[in-house]
C-alpha cells in the first residue's frame, strides 16, 4: 500500500504531538511551536503537561524580554501549544515525538497505541538517544512510519537533530523529517540506525582516552584538561565534561554502545569511572566527581622554564609541524637545514641538546631506542600549532634535564605554556584526535553516515571546533594511522586497530572530505 503524504516543505507537518514533558519533549514542543505547528503535549503524570507549557510560557517571555524575541512572536507561540488529557487527542497529529522512558517496551507500547487512534499516514518519531529504531517499529502495523528525531538538550538551543532511519523506515518519511527538522530551524543529519547513531557512537573516545592516560600515570586530571583545551582546541577537557554531563549517566550511555557493539574493546568502560559512580561521586549534581564543587580558584601549574633558543635545526616537511615552523620563523629564530647525513626524520627536529620528536604513537624512550637518537623528547599534537597556546611533552628514560630544559625553552619562547607529562604512548592530544578520527571512518565505513555528516553532527553535536574526518585530513592520514599501528603495537589493545576505509585511504593518498 502507498500512502499519500502532504509535499515535502515547511508546512509539511501542521499539528505536532508531543509525548513526555520532561525538558526534553518541553523543549521539542516549543522549537515546532516556535516554528509555527500547532502542538500538544502530554504526560502520563498528572499536571505535568500544564506545569511544562507555564514553565515554556515564562521563558518565552524571558526571551521577548531580553530582545531576543518579540512579543508577539512569544505570545503566538505559547498560544500554539496546549496539553492533551488523553492520547486520544492526539488522532488528528500528523507527527507524534515520543520523548518518554529509554524503554524499548514502553516504546514500543505507546506507538501500538498511537496506531489504533491516528490516521495511516501519521509520523511517530522516537527521540531516543540508544535504542533501535528497527527494534522500537518491530510488531507496528506500520514500521514505515517509524523514525528517529533525536535532538540534543536543550531542545531550544542545540542545532544538531540526528535524523535516524530504520531497517523498515520509508525513504519519504525521513525525507520529509529531514525536510521539518530543516523547517524548524534546527540541522539534520541523516543516519541509519545503529548502536550510539553518531554523536553518542563517535564521542566514545574522547572519554575512553583519557580516562586511560589517567589510570596509566601518563598525567594527572587537570593536566589532561588543560592539554585537551590549549593544544587540541576543545571547550572543556574531558574530566570537566564528565562532570557537567553526570559520571552515572556517562557510563550508562558508555556501557550501551559496549553492550550493543558485543562488548568491543573500541567501547570499553573504565574501571575508574565505575569505581566513582559506585561511591556517588557523580560530577556537578553530587559536589564531586573529578572536581569538587563548588570549584576553588586555584591556578594552574606553572610550566617548567628554559633557555630562549637562537637556533634549531630543521626535520623533513610535516603536514602537521609545519604551522609549528613557520611559528618559530617568525619569533626570529633561525631555522637551519638538516644536514644530509643527520638521522633525523620526518617529524623531527634538533633544539639544543634535545631531539624534539611529534609523537607518532611511539613513547619517547621507544623512538630513542628504535631510532638510534639521544635526547629525545615527544611533543604531542596540537590541533593547530599556528595559534595553539600549551603543547605537552615527554623525556625518554635516558633524556637529560638539560635536553627537556632545552625543549621547554623553545616552546616558552613561542608565546606557549608546556605541560611535561609522563612518558606514555600517544600521549594526550594525539591519540584523541586519532581515535576520533578512527571511529568515525568505521562509521562511514559502515554506512551510518557519510563524512560530511558525521563532521556536522560532532561540531553541532558536542561542540567539537572541527569534525573529526576533517582535522584527521588536514593533520595528515599518514600520522593519524600511523598512530594507531603504534599504539596498537605498544599495548596490544585492539581498541587501537585501524578502520579499514582509513587504511585504504592511506594506500590510496586519498581524504575523507574529497
Amino acid at each position: 500500500m502507498t500512502l499519500a503524504f502532504p509535499a515535502v516543505g515547511a508546512a509539511s507537518f501542521t499539528t505536532v504531538g508531543v509525548i513526555g514533558a520532561g525538558t526534553m519533549g518541553a523543549g521539542i514542543a516549543q522549537v515546532a511551536a516556535q516554528a509555527g505547528c500547532r502542538v500538544k503535549l502530554y504526560d502520563a503524570r498528572d499536571g505535568a503537561a500544564q506545569a511544562a507549557l507555564v514553565r515554556t510560557s515564562d521563558a518565552l517571555t524571558k526571551l521577548a524580554d531580553k530582545g531576543k524575541l518579540s512579543i508577539d512572536d512569544a505570545q503566538s507561540t505559547a498560544a500554539r501549544m496546549t496539553s492533551a488529557s488523553d492520547l486520544a487527542d492526539f488522532h488528528d497529529c500528523d507527527l507524534i515525538v515520543e520523548a518518554i522512558i529509554e524503554d524499548l517496551h514502553a516504546k514500543q507500547a505507546l506507538f501500538k497505541s498511537l496506531e489504533a487512534i491516528c490516521a495511516d499516514t501519521v509520523v511517530l518519531a522516537s527521540n531516543t538517544s540508544s535504542i533501535s529504531i528497527t527494534a522500537i517499529a518491530n510488531g507496528l502495523a506500520r514500521p514505515e512510519n517509524v523514525v528517529g528525531m533525536h535532538f540534543f538538550n536543550p531542545a531550544p538551543v542545540m542545532q544538531l537533530v540526528e535524523v535516524v532511519s530504520g531497517q523498515r523506515t520509508s525513504a519519504a518519511v525521513a525525507t520529509r523529517v529531514e525536510a521539518c527538522t530543516r523547517a524548524w530551524k534546527k540541522t539534520p543529519v541523516r543516519c541509519k540506525s545503529s548502536p550510539g547513531f553518531i554523536v553518542n557512537r563517535v564521542a566514545r573516545p574522547y572519554y575512553g582516552e583519557a580516562l586511560r592516560v589517567l589510570e596509566s600515570g601518563g598525567a594527572d586530571v587537570p593536566t589532561i584538561d588543560l592539554v585537551l583545551r590549549e593544544a587540541g582546541g576543545f571547550k572543556l577537557g574531558t574530566f570537566e565534561l564528565l562532570d557537567l554531563i553526570g559520571l552515572d549517566v556517562n557510563l550508562m550511555v558508555t556501557k550501551s554502545v559496549w553492550n550493543a557493539y558485543y562488548q568491543d574493546s573500541r567501547y570499553r568502560p573504565s574501571l575508574t569511572q565505575e569505581e566513582m559512580v559506585a561511591g556517588g561521586l557523580l560530577g556537578r549534581k553530587s559536589g564531586r566527581g573529578f572536581y569538587v564543587y563548588p570549584a576553588d580558584a586555584s591556578a594552574p601549574p606553572a610550566s617548567m622554564l628554559g633557555p630562549v633558543p637562537t637556533m634549531v635545526q630543521y626535520l623533513l616537511e610535516s603536514d602537521a609541524l609545519d604551522p609549528l615552523i613557520e611559528r618559530i620563523k617568525a619569533a626570529a629564530i633561525k631555522v637551519q637545514a638538516r644536514k644530509e647525513d643527520d638521522p633525523l626524520g620526518a617529524g623531527m627536529f634538533r633544539v639544543g641538546n634535545a631531539t624534539v620528536c611529534l609523537t607518532d604513537g611511539r613513547s619517547a624512550t621507544q623512538l630513542a631506542y628504535e631510532e638510534e637518537l639521544s635526547n629525545v623528547v615527544t611533543v604531542d599534537l596540537a590541533r593547530d600549532f599556528a595559534t595553539a597556546k600549551r603543547v605537552a611533552l615527554a623525556r625518554g628514560e635516558e633524556t637529560t634535564t638539560a635536553a627537556l630544559a632545552d625543549a621547554v625553552g623553545l616552546f616558552r619562547a613561542l608565546g606557549m605554556e608546556v605541560s611535561v607529562i609522563n612518558d606514555i604512548p600517544g600521549m594526550i592530544v594525539a591519540r584523541t584526535l586519532a581515535m576520533l578520527a578512527n571511529e568515525a571512518a568505521d562509521a562511514v565505513l559502515q554506512g551510518v553516515s557519510d563524512a560530511a555528516g558525521i563532521d556536522t553532527a560532532m561540531k553541532l553535536g558536542v561542540g567539537h571546533p572541527e569534525g573529526p574526518l576533517a582535522t584527521a585530513d588536514r593533520i595528515g592520514l599518514t600520522l593519524i594511522n600511523a598512530i594507531l599501528v603504534n599504539m596498537h603495537g605498544h599495548t596490544g589493545d585492539d581498541r587501537y586497530r585501524q578502520s579499514l576505509l582509513l587504511q585504504r585511504k592511506v594506500w590510496s593518498d586519498g581524504s575523507f572530505n574529497e
